[in-house]
């Protein structure tokens, strides 16, 4: 099915010079962000050099697994792949846009009616087409009327350019389109491996966007950190992270993870109306999508100025302290998953029961592939694999007894490098950072 009408090559002329969202000319961009980074001596990645890089990496991913291109739903990978970004939250549970990726061959990219404009600068994108969305909130009962259209030109458009192999990886994709693009003779596989992989190994232009994120994020920790005190709610604290990373360019922050007092033990409470009294531990972690589009995913536990720490605070900070540490000066590039999981610091009994869910996961434009497990859940949950140079880990300890009145959560972000390891974020791990 030709679309000429909706063809639209970029002119390289428009690429956008930061690469933030919103593609603002620099005479024109007041991001305070740009001058925090300049005093840090952050470098600007080159956009070019990592979009080039992260298509590509999605290509070989693809020639690995015979595929004759993907098709992605989840606006991160639709993101890794082109760079093209819109209403990304709304988007991850409505799905109104998606991208075509040939193995060899064109990116069509299938956005929101009338916003071509957004990817002018975006010139890896061959194609912009109005998108075809087929879930009920806006098709109603014309639901398996626009699949049938949406099939019709996805099969079309794969059919010309795959050289007779028509399997296609999809990342997330509801069973009607795939059963539809089976009886057009389109196999397409569901899974998210091949781009999971592809993201894994990072780029050094990535790794300049990344270290923008999280001087970004710890600018916002401070600004926490300032305004902390007894009488202001969990929700009021964990809105100035929100606030100092929206007004540099980031995006949104994926949960609610800020705790004080009692809540902070067992983990996983997300913020809430409690009052914080003076002397209670605080606990957070921030998994928030920063400038760029690069997560930051770190964790730390302060005590709430008004009173010292108490010793069964400073008892639970040296064990998540010494944890973490251990377990980062422990890894090492060739290191297998299940040795990580072997040689793991060892928490005493009375805090493995309320242990966190991993050793440490893997981070780029979220939380991704890998995720380590402890060797007490690789029955359950652990799969080997190798920890490669030229990825992010972020390493997680939590120390909270079971019955015990407060917990700490400490996390930090790790570069593996050819030799060993960097972390990446430099905040106080202190519980009181001054």
């Amino acid at each position: 099915m030709a679309r000429h009408d909706y063809e639209a090559k970029v002119d390289p002329s428009k690429r956008a010079p930061t690469g933030l969202i919103g593609n603002v000319d620099l005479s024109e961009d007041g991001n305070p962000a740009l001058i925090e980074w300049a005093d840090a001596n952050l470098a600007q990645p080159d956009m070019n050099v990592m979009r080039s890089y992260r298509l590509e990496r999605v290509r070989s991913e693809l020639r690995k697994g015979d595929y004759a291109g993907c098709i992605l739903f989840d606006p991160l990978n639709i993101r890794y792949a082109t760079d093209a970004t819109n209403m990304q939250v709304w988007c991850m549970h409505d799905a109104v846009r998606y991208a075509f990726v040939a193995t060899e061959g064109p990116v069509v990219l299938f956005d929101f009616a009338r916003c071509e404009h957004l990817t002018d600068h975006l010139d890896l994108i061959t194609e912009r087409r109005p998108a075809t969305s087929w879930f009920y909130f806006e098709n109603g009962p014309r639901v398996d009327e626009l699949v049938q259209k949406w099939a019709d030109e996805l099969s079309d458009l794969i059919k010309s350019c795959s050289g007779g192999n028509n399997r296609i990886a999809v990342d997330k994709c509801e069973m009607p389109g795939i059963l539809a693009l089976a009886e057009r003779g389109v196999t397409a596989i569901p899974g998210t491996d091949f781009i999971e992989n592809a993201r894994y190994i990072k780029h050094a232009e990535e790794i300049k966007a990344m270290r923008r994120s999280v001087n970004t994020t710890e600018v916002a920790m401070a600004e926490m950190w300032r305004q902390l005190k007894p009488g202001m709610t969990e929700n009021q604290l964990w809105s100035i992270l929100h606030q100092v990373n929206i007004a540099r360019g980031g995006e949104w922050i994926e949960t609610r993870l800020l705790s004080s007092g009692p809540r902070t033990n067992p983990w996983m409470a997300e913020c809430s109306d409690r009052i914080i009294q003076a002397g209670d531990m605080v606990s957070f972690d921030t998994d928030l999508i920063g400038p760029y589009g690069y997560c930051t995913d770190i964790s730390r536990g302060w005590v709430t100025p008004g009173k010292v720490p108490t010793n069964e605070q400073r008892d639970l900070h040296a064990v998540a302290r010494e944890m973490i540490a251990y377990n980062i000066d422990l890894v090492k590039p060739g290191m297998t998953f299940r040795e990580l999981a072997d040689k793991t610091y060892q928490l005493s009994d009375e805090f493995i029961p309320n242990r966190y869910a991993v050793i440490a996961h893997g981070v780029g434009l979220a939380d991704e592939y890998p995720a380590i497990r402890y060797a007490e859940d690789w029955e359950k949950y652990g799969y080997d694999g190798v920890i490669e140079a030229n990825t992010v880990l972020s390493f997680e300890s939590y120390a909270g007894r079971v019955g015990g009145l407060e917990g700490i959560k400490l996390e930090n972000q790790v570069l593996i490098t050819e030799t060993g390891t960097e972390v990446l974020d430099s905040f106080s791990m202190e519980l009181i950072p001054e």
